[in-house]
């Protein structure tokens, strides 16, 4: 089995337009794929995947690279709009295995989020087996408040 067909990310990547989950292509261009993370129980935790197979951030291409900011903010803007959190996180680790394809999480952080959870703490509210996941419906519903936000055709005014 190749790096490729054992990734995750590259097999959503890869998923054709009739069998995408929507979760899965919150938003997405010609170099990067907004998706909501799996095992989250924060509603909106965001991941931001690049759309080919990259697995450290300097084979980023130029192209790849100026659009990143971009999506950081446009995605954080969306978080604030649609969860109404006070500010989001972004970090980027990719070690995980099965998850080396570099991926940046965008995590609204709520205001009173417990001190325990705040910083690069808050990855104990992802994959972890004693903090209850949000519902499927949760993930569906700011999905698709997420991607309507994002597509709509004028955007609200940032100050």
């Amino acid at each position: 089995m190749s790096e490729r067909s054992a990734c995750l990310s590259c097999v959503q990547n890869a998923e054709d337009t009739d069998n995408r989950r929507p979760e899965n292509w919150i938003a997405s261009d010609d170099h990067w794929r907004a998706a909501h993370a799996f095992g989250a129980a924060v509603a909106g935790w965001l991941v931001l995947v690049p759309r080919r197979h990259v697995v450290t951030i300097a084979d980023l291409t130029d192209e790849e690279a100026a659009a990143l900011g971009t999506w950081q903010v446009r995605l954080s803007r969306a978080l604030h709009a649609v969860t109404g959190c006070a500010k989001t996180y972004v970090a980027q680790f990719a070690e995980r295995s099965g998850f080396q394809h570099i991926h940046f999480h965008i995590v609204p952080r709520a205001d009173g989020l417990p001190h325990h959870f705040q910083g690069p703490r808050v990855f104990g509210l992802l994959g972890k087996p004693d903090q209850p996941c949000i519902t499927p419906a949760d993930v569906t519903r700011v999905s698709a408040a997420l991607h309507s936000h994002l597509h709509s055709p004028f955007p609200p005014a940032t100050s």
